[in-house]
C-alpha cells in the first residue's frame, strides 16, 4: 500500500501520518519526488485502518500495491535510484563500466588489467576471489589472498572493486577489502545469503538467476533491501533457452521490463550472457539503447590461458576498440561514462 500526500504538506503534517502508520506496527517508506511525496507502508496491512488513511486530509490517495515486492516497486520510489561506489557512482545519466577478469590469477595480473581498464574509461574493477564452478574440479578462485589483490589493485589505480561472494563468510572477508559485492546468478535465490548482504550496507550488484523470473530477481533484491540495503543494482547476464548458440540468452527487453517497474539502476553483462567475445560489442550497443545504467565486460590481458571463462574475455586492443565504438552510443542515451 502506498500514501500519495497532498502538495505543500508540512514535516509535521507528514510525521503526524508517519507516526500513525508506525504505532500500528508497520514500516514506512518515505520518497519525496519534485511534485510529489509518497510514504510507503511495509507489513500487515490488516493492522491499520485504510479508511481512516483515506480521511486523513493530508493524504491525497490511497494506492494499493499488488505486487508481492515492495522496496523495490516504482511505485514506492518514482524517481530513480543512483548510488555511490567508492569515487564512482552508479544510476540516472551515467554509463557505469565494471570490467576486469573473471576470476583474480595473480596480483600482477590483476594490476596490469587495472591499470589497462582504467585507462579506456572502466571505473570499476571486477574479479572473482570466490568462484562457483559447474564442474568441482574446475578453478575456484584464490578466495582471500584474491581480495588482497582487489584491495592493492584498487589502492595503485583510484578503481572502485567488486567481487562475488558465494557464503556468510565470504561477505565477511569482502566486506575488509572490497567497495561493492556481487550475488551472482547461481546464489540468486540464496535467500540466507541474501539477507546477510542486506545486513552490511555495501552496495550490491544482484545478478538475474539462471531461470528467473523478472519478479523472482526482484524479490531477490527485496531481501536485500529489507535487510536495510537500499544500494542495490540489478545485472541482467543472460538466461537459459533451448539455443545453444551462445552460452545464454540476453534479455534486452528485461531492462525495459524493469524500468517500468523499479527505481534500481540496470547494468547488463554481454560477457556472460552469450560466452563469446565477438558478440560483446554489438549487445553492450544495445543494452545502452535500451536503457541501462552500466556494462559489465571481461577483460584479461591473455584470454588464451584464462583460468576462467577465456573465450568471453577481451584482450586490451579489443577493449579499447569496444570503448571506443561506445562512446557516440552512450552519448545519444544522453549519459556520460561515470
Amino acid at each position: 500500500m502506498i500514501l500519495v500526500m497532498k502538495n505543500n504538506i508540512s514535516d509535521a503534517e507528514l510525521g503526524s501520518v508517519v507516526q500513525e502508520i508506525e504505532n500500528a506496527g508497520l514500516h514506512t517508506h518515505i520518497s519525496k519526488g519534485e511534485e510529489v511525496t509518497i510514504v510507503g507502508l511495509v507489513g500487515d496491512k490488516s493492522k491499520i485502518d485504510v479508511t481512516s488513511l483515506e480521511a486523513n486530509p493530508s493524504v491525497e490517495k490511497v494506492l494499493q500495491v499488488t505486487e508481492s515486492y515492495k522496496l523495490a516497486n516504482k511505485k514506492f520510489h518514482p524517481d530513480p535510484t543512483g548510488f555511490a561506489v567508492k569515487n564512482t557512482y552508479i544510476g540516472p545519466g551515467t554509463m557505469t563500466v565494471m570490467s576486469g577478469p573473471c576470476a583474480v590469477e595473480s596480483e600482477e595480473q590483476l594490476l596490469t588489467i587495472a591499470r589497462a581498464v582504467k585507462a579506456e574509461g572502466a571505473t570499476i574493477l571486477r574479479g572473482g576471489a570466490y568462484k562457483p564452478r559447474t564442474s568441482p574440479y574446475s578453478f575456484q578462485g584464490l578466495e582471500e589472498d584474491g581480495l588482497r589483490y582487489m584491495q592493492t589493485a584498487s589502492k595503485e589505480t583510484g578503481l572502485a572493486t567488486i567481487c562475488e561472494v558465494t557464503s556468510a563468510h565470504a561477505v565477511e572477508s569482502a566486506y575488509k577489502y572490497v567497495d561493492m559485492l556481487q550475488v551472482g546468478a547461481r546464489n540468486m535465490q540464496n535467500f540466507e545469503l541474501l539477507k546477510e548482504v542486506g545486513k552490511t550496507n555495501m552496495p550490491v550488484l544482484l545478478k538475474r538467476g539462471l531461470c528467473a523470473t523478472i519478479d523472482e530477481w526482484l524479490n531477490a533484491a527485496e531481501y536485500i533491501m529489507a535487510g536495510g540495503n537500499e544500494k542495490v543494482a540489478l545485472c541482467e547476464r543472460g538466461i537459459r533457452t533451448y539455443e545453444t548458440s551462445t552460452r545464454n540468452t540476453l534479455d534486452l527487453s528485461a531492462v525495459c521490463v524493469l524500468k517500468e517497474r523499479t527505481h534500481l539502476p540496470v547494468i547488463v553483462d554481454p560477457s556472460h550472457a552469450t560466452g563469446v567475445r565477438a558478440y560483446v560489442e554489438p549487445l553492450a550497443k544495445a543494452a545502452i539503447a535500451c536503457g541501462a545504467d552500466g556494462l559489465m565486460i571481461e577483460v584479461h590481458n591473455d584470454p588464451a590461458h584464462a583460468l576462467s571463462d577465456g573465450p568471453q574475455s577481451l584482450d586490451f586492443d579489443q577493449f579499447h576498440s569496444v570503448m571506443t565504438d561506445l562512446k557516440p552510443y552512450i552519448s545519444l542515451a544522453n549519459r556520460t561514462l561515470a
